[in-house]
């Protein structure tokens, strides 16, 4: 269970070790949404945080199909190609 403190001129939310290490927040920046007539604490989501790492993991599992090869040969056209 959670409880409200009195820090200065705000309140603050002192939340249980247990429940912090079960929801992963330990050391995290949090973001708060209130919902349906309650509060929501999550960990701010970092969605480009590693996305290069992610990318070369996907590649090496992957590998370059043939499909993506013959989108890298193909040559590159300009507005004199196309016939309109």
């Amino acid at each position: 269970m959670a409880t409200l403190i009195k820090i200065g001129n705000s309140q603050g939310v002192r939340i249980p070790k247990s429940v912090i290490e079960q929801a992963h927040l330990s050391n995290k920046e949090l973001v708060f949404k209130v919902i349906d007539g309650g509060l929501l604490i999550q960990p701010v989501q970092e969605p480009r945080k590693n996305w290069c790492l992610q990318i070369e993991k996907a590649l090496e599992g992957d590998g370059e199909s043939q499909m993506d090869q013959e989108w890298l040969d193909a040559p590159l056209l300009d507005d004199e190609d196309w016939q309109w």
